[in-house]
């Protein structure tokens, strides 16, 4: 099933070694540049990956609205045609929409040549957490789809390892017996001493675009061994899916202080 395909799936079924390739970009001096436009940095360099007639997954989130708006801008001027993009979110359907980029869904395009998608943290291994903008379910059902996951972050996402930014990571259940899947999740050895909060929105749980909650795991340490948390949260009943994207990026690319870095997996030997 495409939604558990985090470790078993078919973009890692020939297992990728941790180490990568690393490209330094040269950029006008960026130690003066906000957050914002460390990120548009990057979001534009990931566009570079984008080529007329191409199938594209549109990520969600603020880095990610830089690269969907760059797309939009070039169609406009002519200079990418035939493109067409695959939301990963209501809200990235609606910017996309407004910027005149055709749109479809995997039903109607299950094959996509790139998906560009920004995270929340970037492990050493190219490993990510995403979903804190609540579309973690659509943006990796997409990803897993493409044949290249292009990855775009500033440099503040950056952890030696998952979880270590101590801020959340999330888990998308089903309603029906929200606190009973909750506990579950707390009490699971792999993620033993996170903390468990389900996301609210103002008094009422946060609703993901699927109808689903989204229960945020905490954790004041990184997680030991994120495949085995990745494998024991998606064997609970009532567990839809998670924030960690594991060996799925396939490019990432940073923005910091020293400029543009591309981070890049080795292609597999055969």
């Amino acid at each position: 099933m495409m939604l558990r395909a985090s470790t078993t799936g078919s973009r890692v079924a020939a297992a990728r070694p941790a180490q990568r390739n690393v490209r330094m970009m040269a950029a006008a001096s960026t130690t003066q540049l906000s957050q914002d436009e460390l990120k548009k940095l990057a979001a534009w360099k990931a566009v570079d990956y984008v080529k007329s007639g191409m199938v594209v997954g549109l990520g969600t989130g603020s880095t990610a609205a830089f690269a969907v708006d760059r797309i939009g801008e070039l169609l406009k001027e002519g200079k990418l045609t035939n493109i067409v993009g695959v939301p990963t979110s209501i809200r990235t359907y609606e910017q996309a929409l407004s910027l005149g980029i055709p749109l479809a869904t995997l039903d109607e395009q299950p094959k996509l040549d790139v998906a560009i998608d920004g995270a929340d943290e970037v492990d050493p291994n190219l490993d990510v957490v995403k979903g804190r903008g609540g579309a973690l379910l659509r943006e990796k059902m997409v990803e897993m789809a493409s044949a290249k996951f292009v990855c775009i972050v500033d440099d503040s996402k950056l952890v030696d390892g998952l979880g270590g930014s101590k801020l959340a990571m999330p888990v998308e259940i089903v309603q029906f017996c929200h606190k009973y899947t909750l506990q579950r999740l707390h009490n699971l050895p792999e993620v033993k001493g996170c903390e468990a909060k389900l996301r609210m929105n103002g008094d009422k749980p946060y609703v993901t675009d699927n109808s689903n909650y989204i229960v945020d795991l905490y954790f004041q340490t990184p997680i030991v061994d994120s495949h085995a948390a990745s494998n024991a949260i998606l064997a609970l009943e009532g567990v839809v899916d998670h924030g960690l994207f594991l060996d799925m990026v396939d490019v990432c690319i940073i923005a910091g202080a020293n400029g543009v870095e591309v981070k890049e997996r080795p292609k597999p030997k055969h």
